[in-house]
């Protein structure tokens, strides 16, 4: 299989990053670095797609509450599993999501719901860049795929689109792929999930009629303003994209060059 030719229909925004060119005009490694969703609701199609990938090391960087209430992941062989939680449930902004998607009154959320719910997201990925959990998940999960015992690498969220996006976004600067080409990638999510976000949108319908659209459709894209929060926040801090690697997720020289060793062609 090449990074292109294959497709799993329980994780549609499933793709490999192989064949973008980073440092020096050097691509990235097909095969390597799969980007996903949560792989609990593959199907038995999807499989033998996931087995042909081959991944040595699944890293998931959802918490215990979601995972318990989510289906397990279905694997295949025995890849190494490593759970990195990037997420803070006493954060106001994460509660305010989930309440937007659960149907739950706002009222208690008046300050974040006049931001609106794309300015609540926005506000998730300018934690990614400073929340203890967010830094050290991030940090070792480069850590993780600048070890070749670890790769092919798939890793995961729950919808495979925030903190997967924000963690591509960091492998892929690391990587030297230029910043165009990374919003590119990350922005390829709606149109994969274009059907899904109209079944999910339907069926929250049915369940709460007087559903606000418009507030929920945020949570269930990705857009520029939330990546470009991120990098904002990145240079407000840190002052550039270098000096959040080594400084902000604390990567050492070490670390970034195995990760260009490994992953780069």
């Amino acid at each position: 299989m090449s990074g292109r030719d294959w497709e799993m229909v329980g994780a549609p925004n499933a793709r490999d990053l192989g064949g973008l060119v980073g440092a020096d005009g050097r691509r990235v490694r097909v095969g390597r670095l799969i980007r996903t969703p949560a792989l609990g609701r593959l199907t038995d199609e999807d499989l033998p797609v996931l087995a042909k990938l081959g991944p040595a090391c699944v890293l998931d960087l959802r918490d215990g509450a979601e995972i318990g209430v989510a289906p397990p992941d279905r694997l295949v062989g025995e890849p190494r599993v490593v759970h990195l939680p990037v997420h803070d449930p006493e954060h106001p902004v994460f509660t305010y999501v989930s309440a937007v998607l659960l149907g739950h009154d706002l009222n208690a959320y008046a300050e974040l719901a006049r931001q609106g719910t794309a300015g609540a997201m926005a506000e998730i990925y300018r934690w990614f860049v400073t929340g203890e959990s967010a830094r050290a998940g991030f940090a070792e999960a480069v850590r993780l795929a600048a070890r070749p015992e670890n790769l092919p690498l798939v890793y995961h969220c729950s919808a495979g689109k925030d903190r997967t996006g924000w963690l591509t976004a960091i492998l892929l600067t690391a990587l030297g792929v230029d910043e165009a080409t990374i919003r590119e990638e990350y922005l390829r999510n709606n149109a994969l999930t274009d059907s899904l976000r109209a079944v999910i949108v339907e069926a929250m319908r049915r369940r709460q009629p007087e559903l606000d659209v418009d507030a929920v459709l945020p949570v269930l894209e990705v857009r520029p303003e939330y990546l470009d929060a991120g990098y904002r926040e990145v240079r407000r801090v840190h002052g550039s994209f270098d000096a959040y690697l080594r400084d902000g997720l604390g990567l050492t020289d070490e670390t970034l060059t195995a990760l260009r060793e490994h992953l780069l062609e």
